[in-house]
């Protein structure tokens, strides 16, 4: 998608259509219940063309300023777009740049439905234009995006130009845009290749992926097999790899930018499980067609590094993700057998369908031994997540406060929604094996939490985040502004805070 910067009046440009923003300006009254209090919509702008154009409609009651409502007039009177299209956001006290990224998708989502491959929209003028400019530019690619590959009938319906109507430093804005279409593709780049079917996307397959990409942007990228995975000793990793025919792949990724000091080194770890059956504690069929998406950390981390790598922060990042599937054979592993992973702990294995924390493991410890003095992992590790926090927010854990507390900045200025789990010391009770240093499933209670403690034997000492996005990435509905499927989540916060170490 191309993006175009205009300070133009937004009346005199010429468009497929013109998007303005509908906002709710009225105030609670007292005694008054929600569902009785009248709404105020004014759009957006400072142009009064626009306002006019729009004032009959938005009066007429016909509106009512819920959000992501669309009201698209065609040949409006005074404006050289071809149509203006009104995207409802709420109330004008609330609106932030979280709320246009979503409302800019739901313009593109709308128009792009009609058969429409261009159109500029007006930057709301409450929101700081850089700011608004991001959020615009990320929220329509992810409103771009279509699931759909393999339908014989599909539509290539798609926006192909989006210009910006603002104001203020035209080179600041366009520096904006163009930071965040890398941010915008590289979270679809992720979304595609969460997207692939497993048969389509096997460990082989995403490694290559992450390979081309990595030569396309600049990026050292070593892909190791089997015999690597063994004589490294990865034990952990290996035993999920064992059950199936496919091989595994891990895969390093390297970003060392020239200027960059020694330290930090940044670990970004993705588990890269292609395809989840359970093993021998296989999984119920209803619902097992989703799993292909259960290298959706790892994605994310080949995402994250092709937008580091385009961006050029001046910190060194290594991305590791450990590639499998977890399949049931007679070469699987199964409950009872005891593993040694690369730190030397023995693992007793209670449940073969626990096996993301074990590639984890080793991919964690290796990105220590490679020199990684920070390290955050992303994974759609654990259903518990999804109980304790639904769809809507991701769990992070952290050993470290200060750690958090800069992932946290990272999390809000990039506007994905995550929410701070705890890792006290007693969870680690549940993790205690009669037979071994650890077992690598804790039981039902605290599921998402028992997980965590297991991979925090393996960053130890080391400041460490993790994620656990098994509830956000995927979209289990449409929505306005993005498509039922991958959604990319963590991506932002990733790159956001891989510049926060860059000063």
């Amino acid at each position: 998608m191309k993006t175009t910067i205009s300070l133009s009046t937004p009346a005199e440009l010429e468009t497929e259509s013109l998007v303005a923003v509908v906002l709710d300006h009225a105030e609670p009254a007292p005694n008054v219940k929600e569902k009785d209090k009248k709404p105020q919509l004014k759009v957006a702008t400072n142009d009064p063309a626009v306002q006019s154009v729009a004032a009959d409609l938005l009066a007429s009651g016909e509106v009512t300023g819920k959000p992501f409502e669309t009201n698209l007039m065609h040949r409006p009177v005074t404006l050289m777009a071809k149509r203006l299209l009104l995207v409802s956001g709420g109330s004008a006290k609330k609106i932030s740049s979280y709320d246009l990224r979503r409302i800019a998708g739901a313009a593109v989502r709308a128009l792009k439905s009609r058969g429409i491959r261009s159109f500029a929209f007006i930057a709301p003028p409450s929101i700081p234009a850089e700011e608004a400019v991001r959020a615009i530019v990320e929220g329509a690619h992810v409103g771009n995006f279509d699931p759909d590959y393999y339908r014989s009938d599909r539509k290539d319906q798609k926006i192909d130009a989006l210009t910006i109507v603002t104001s203020g430093d035209k080179s600041a804005l366009e520096k904006a845009a163009n930071e965040a279409q890398v941010i915008g593709e590289s979270q679809n780049f992720t979304r595609d290749l969460v997207n692939e079917p497993s048969n389509r996307m096997t460990p082989t397959i995403l490694a290559d992926r992450a390979k081309k990409m990595s030569q396309e942007v600049g990026l050292k990228c070593e892909v190791y097999g089997a015999d690597k995975i063994k004589e490294l000793k990865m034990g952990a990793f290996w035993s999920v790899a064992q059950g199936s025919d496919e091989p595994p792949a891990l895969i390093v990724m390297r970003y060392e930018p020239a200027g960059a000091p020694e330290k930090p080194v940044l670990g970004l770890v993705g588990k890269g499980i292609t395809f989840d059956t359970g093993g021998i504690s296989i999984k119920p069929a209803d619902g097992m067609e989703k799993m292909k998406y259960d290298m959706a950390g790892g994605a994310t981390m080949i995402g994250a590094m092709r937008a580091i790598a385009l961006l050029k922060p001046k910190v060194k990042v290594i991305g590791i993700v450990c590639a499998t599937e977890n399949m049931p054979s007679g070469k699987a592993q199964k409950p009872g057998d005891v593993q040694i992973a690369m730190s030397g702990k023995s693992i007793e294995i209670i449940n073969t369908d626990a096996e993301g924390r074990l590639v984890l493991a080793d991919g964690l410890f290796y990105a220590r031994q490679l020199g990684c003095t920070h390290l955050v992992d992303a994974a759609t590790l654990t259903g518990a997540v999804v109980v304790a926090l639904g769809y809507n927010n991701a769990g992070i854990f952290a050993n470290d406060d200060d750690m958090y507390n800069r992932f946290h900045s990272a999390n809000a200025k990039a506007g994905e929604k995550m929410w701070r789990m705890p890792l006290d010391d007693e969870y680690k009770e549940h993790i205690r094996s009669g037979i071994a240093d650890i077992v690598n499933s804790g039981g039902r209670w605290g599921g998402a939490i028992t997980a965590a403690m297991f991979l925090k034997e393996f960053a130890e000492e080391t400041p460490w985040i993790h994620l656990d996005i098994a509830g956000t990435a995927w979209m289990e509905d449409q929505k306005p502004w993005i498509a039922k499927g991958p959604s990319g989540i963590a991506l932002r916060s990733l790159v956001e805070f891989v510049k926060s170490f860059a000063g």
